[in-house]
C-alpha cells in the first residue's frame, strides 16, 4: 500500500497539479489586489465614493426584523465582473506575448516537383530514370 501511495503522490501529474494550484493561488492574490487596490478606488471616484455595502432593506419593524443586504450583493457582483475582466485581459496579454515570442520566420515554399520531360509524371529529384515511363533522365 505504501508503494502504491508513493507511486501516486510522486507521479509527475500530481506534482504538476500541486504546482498549478500554488501558482493559481498566488495569481488569485495578484488579481484580488488589482481589483481591491487599483480598480475599486478608481471606480469609487466615478461613483462619487458611494459605499454599496451599506445599502440594505429592513423588512418589518423591531429589533428582530430581517435585513436584506442587497448592497453587499451588488458589491460582490461588481467585484466578480472586475475580476473576470482583469483575468481576461491578463490572459489575453500573456497569450499575445507568448505568440509574439514564438513567432518564427515564414517557411520557404516547397520547390516545384520535378517532372519527367517525356510522360510529365512527378519523379524524385535524385532519379536518373523515370519510374513511370522508364526514360533516361539528364
Amino acid at each position: 500500500m505504501w508503494k502504491d501511495f508513493k507511486d501516486f503522490a510522486f507521479k509527475g501529474n500530481v506534482i504538476d497539479m500541486a504546482v498549478g494550484v500554488m501558482i493559481g493561488t498566488a495569481f488569485g492574490g495578484i488579481v484580488t489586489s488589482l481589483v481591491g487596490d487599483l480598480l475599486m478606488p478608481l471606480l469609487s471616484i466615478l461613483t462619487g465614493k458611494v459605499d454599496l455595502t451599506s445599502l440594505s432593506l429592513t423588512i418589518g419593524e423591531g429589533a428582530d426584523a430581517p435585513v436584506v443586504k442587497y448592497g453587499a450583493f451588488l458589491q460582490t457582483i461588481i467585484n466578480f465582473l472586475l475580476i473576470a475582466i482583469s483575468i481576461f485581459l491578463l490572459v489575453k496579454g500573456i497569450n499575445s506575448l507568448r505568440t509574439r515570442m514564438s513567432r518564427k520566420a515564414p517557411a520557404e515554399p516547397a520547390p516545384d516537383p520535378r517532372l519527367c520531360p517525356y510522360c510529365k509524371m512527378q519523379i524524385d529529384d535524385a532519379a536518373i530514370r523515370c519510374p513511370n515511363c522508364t526514360s533516361h533522365l539528364q
